[in-house]
């Protein structure tokens, strides 16, 4: 609220002066302006100052109720001061009303009021000359001030260079008139900077006002360094502001205004009007013509000489290393845009010409059809070609270069003909006929007489060579498949291994003459006596339990049995005869067993093998195990109990392997299609890598009977006869020739020849094929 205002007047303070009447006469100064001044005054003060207004108003009528107490003499005189021309001061009044606190006033012996006056903002001295010197004090501004972010100004001399100062001892004058000392330099300050550290702001540069050191601050010289990178100089610029979109995108309903349309939308301008017919008033006075563009003119150049520099020269012949650039063979009926209908390709041939590589295609385009020269298309590989075209004939050689005349087959080494290392065989002599499905297994006795097979009809059969007879045969299982049949290495005893399942059948085949019958025999007997001698209980469970088949088979031969826990895929026997080791790749610890022949007894030699065990072998001539995993065959020592070397074939999936008569040399065949040869002296890496078969590799062999022959059998159907020699010489590689690809097999079921194996003498080899036949090549 504002104060309330009073009527009671004031005294007010007044001075003579002629140019004060004059500004009081011309403003009217009666004394209801002045009263009316004062409320507008009072009233003009801001919200925010009530409490000092009030404070104010009590002193106000504090010092009225002191003035009503007085003679009215007072009032009197003070009317009276009021009506005059005089202007009041702002010595007393002024300072009452406009300073927050209320001043302190004293009573005079006369009986007025006196105010104290406030002490001065100067000391009064002399200068050099005796006049008196007014020196003020620093004005402090206050914190709203726009002089308190003023950078402080030391030196007073203004625009002056400093220059102007070089022959004086100092360079200026402070606020003061104090002289203000020239900064030391050179040497003085030089060793003063060495002395000291270089603070921190320090830039090298000298202040042209002060002639000190230049010291930037901090935001300073972040502003340098901005300037420095191309930086914007002030950090809280964004260059990428947020977009402030101009139209909301929002579709409203109600338009923005509702105002009608104006009649200048819908109604002709007379104005265009009349500004249309000034120009075609001017077109048709001819004075605006339409454009012409302007008329080519041909430059008379006969009065120019011309001299040809190059007339009287001879002409040179070519370069005799030149090379001219070849030329493009013409085009043909299949680049006509209207070829024949024989030229033009079907939509098979589109297809395939689409999925075709780039690089593969015959051609780079395809003969169309167009009635008409003029529906041609663009060529759209028309500039690649004669950037390709260009291409070549830049980087032709520029030097003609005869060409060496080598003979392709000379680069080849010089292997012998296989008419000169013959005998191998080349053509099928026998067919063995008999079984129901396929033949899984086959194998050649060690006397060379007779074959025995098994296939999946579950029986064995042994056949006479090479008449191929069938003389014998028993039937071992119903609905399981016979996986292996191998015979003893030794001729004193005849004696075969079978595999069905998970059962391993040891038999004497009734074809041999009664004493080597009873011989045989008596080699099978012996384990069963062992097994009575020493039938006290076992500490652990055995890995096999060998057992008589039954009276059914007893009658036709067969005489032991025992089973494992997985499925056996391969028999390989020890070249004594006593030992034999079966493989089940589908069993952990149980996956390789040695069966000791004499004992019936089974024993697991590994208790945990790394990888799935695909096939195993003893080494000819040394106590040595080899056994094949997927990728892998380590060669263990069986004296010793310990890993000898890791082979590495390099295949994905080893399929069998075989080791040479000498024992230094090993074939490996895999279903990746690959037969390798490993030189065991050499390296664990294959020593040839041979690839003739179209589809995977089951089985390979070596000739056992001192022929430098190996074999190998595929699923495409066909064998492959390689001529491979072993020397003693360490310093000679052996030599692999490939002789003959032998087919007579069919593919069932993408299963080709399953197995083979090779006469123990002559250069004879049979093979088991998945069409139910075993064939006899010699």
């Amino acid at each position: 609220m504002a104060p309330e205002t009073t009527t009671k007047k004031r005294k007010a303070t007044t001075r003579d002066s002629a140019e004060a009447d004059e500004v009081a006469l011309s403003d009217g100064g009666s004394e209801d302006l002045f009263d009316e001044a004062l409320l507008n005054g009072l009233g003009s003060l801001s919200g925010e100052e009530d409490k000092e207004e009030n404070d104010e108003n009590d002193a106000v009528d504090s010092v009225d109720s002191f003035e009503e107490d007085s003679s009215q003499e007072e009032d009197d005189v003070f009317e009276d001061d009021i009506e005059s021309d005089e202007i009041p001061s702002d010595s007393a009044d002024d300072l009452f009303f406009n300073s927050k606190e209320p001043p302190v006033r004293e009573k005079s012996p006369s009986g007025e009021l006196v105010e104290d006056e406030p002490p001065p903002n100067f000391t009064l001295t002399e200068d050099a000359n005796g006049n008196p010197r007014y020196i003020y004090t620093e004005i402090s501004p206050v914190y709203d001030s726009d002089d308190s972010e003023a950078p402080v100004t030391s030196n007073t001399i203004g625009n002056i260079p400093l220059s102007f100062y070089d022959s004086y001892p100092h360079i200026g004058y402070d606020i003061n008139g104090r002289k203000i000392s020239r900064p030391a330099k050179g040497e003085a300050l030089d060793a003063l900077l060495d002395s000291i550290e270089v603070p921190k702001g320090w830039t090298g540069l000298t202040d042209p006002a002060t002639g000190k050191p230049l010291e930037l601050g901090r935001e300073e010289l972040e502003v340098l360094r901005r300037i420095q990178m191309n930086e914007v100089p002030d950090a809280g610029y964004d260059p990428y502001p947020a977009t402030i979109e101009y139209f909301s995108g929002k579709m409203e309903e109600m338009p923005l205004s509702a105002a009608p349309e104006p009649k200048r939308r819908f109604v002709p301008s007379k104005h265009e009007a009349k500004r249309v017919m000034k120009i075609v008033k001017a077109i048709r006075e001819g004075r605006i013509l339409p454009y012409k563009p302007p008329e080519e003119r041909e430059e008379d150049y006969s009065d120019v000489k011309r001299y040809d520099i190059w007339a009287d020269e001879p002409p040179r012949r070519d370069h005799p290393m030149n090379i001219p650039a070849p030329k493009l063979p013409p085009p043909g009926y299949e680049e006509s845009y209207h070829p024949p209908p024989e030229y033009l390709p079907d939509r098979n041939e589109k297809k395939a010409w689409d999925e075709a590589d780039e690089e593969d295609r015959d051609k780079d385009f395809l003969p169309t059809n167009h009635d008409a020269l003029r529906k041609v298309p663009g060529y759209n590989k028309f500039l690649k070609e004669k950037f390709e075209r260009c291409l070549d004939l830049y980087l032709a050689p520029r030097v003609r270069r005869s060409k060496l005349n080598i003979d392709p087959e000379s680069l080849l080494p010089k292997l012998p003909s296989p008419e000169e290392l013959r005998p191998f065989p080349t053509t099928c002599a026998t067919l063995f006929r008999g079984h129901e499905g396929r033949v899984r297994s086959l194998a050649i006795d060690p006397s060379g007489k007779w074959l025995a097979s098994g296939g999946d009809d579950g029986t064995v059969r042994v056949w006479e060579l090479p008449s191929g007879r069938q003389i014998w045969s028993v039937k071992l299982v119903k609905e399981e498949a016979v996986n292996v049949v191998r015979w003893r290495p030794v001729i004193d005893a005849v004696i075969i291994a079978a595999s069905a399942g998970e059962d391993v059948y040891l038999m004497v085949p009734l074809i041999i003459d009664p004493e080597i019958e009873k011989k045989s025999r008596e080699v099978l007997d012996v384990g069963w006596g062992y097994a009575a001698n020493n039938a006290r209980k076992p500490k652990k469970e055995p890995a096999a339990q060998w057992i008589r088949p039954g009276s059914r088979l007893e009658a036709v031969g067969v005489l032991a049995k025992f089973s494992l826990r997985k499925t056996i895929k391969v028999i390989s026997w020890h070249r004594g005869g006593e030992y034999f080791a079966t493989v089940s790749p589908q069993g952990q610890t149980s996956a390789v067993a040695i069966h000791t022949l004499s004992k019936h007894l089974t024993q697991l030699p590994f208790r945990r093998l790394k990888g799935l065990a695909q096939s195993a072998r003893f080494h000819p001539t040394k106590p040595v195990f080899l056994v094949a995993s997927q990728r892998l065959i380590r060669s263990y020592d069986l004296s010793k109990q310990e890993l000898l070397k890791i082979i590495q074939p390099g295949a994905r999936w080893i399929s069998s392997f075989d080791i040479h008569p000498g024992g230094d040399n090993l074939i490996v065949g895999s279903y990746d299609k690959r037969l390798l040869w490993h030189d065991l002296e050499l390296s664990v890496r294959p020593y040839k890598t041979l690839r003739y078969h179209q589809k995977a590799i089951r089985a390979v062999k070596f000739h056992q009977g001192g022929l430098p022959l190996f074999a190998d059998a595929s699923d495409d159907g066909s064998l492959q006869i390689f001529h491979g020699k072993v020397v003693d010489d360490a310093m000679e590689n052996a030599s692999i020739v490939p002789l003959k690809v032998l087919k007579g097999h069919q593919v069932r079921k993408e299963l080709g020849v399953l197995d083979l194996d090779w006469h123990p003498q002559q250069p004879w080899c049979v093979s088991a094929g998945a069409d139910g036949t075993c064939r006899l090549w010699m």
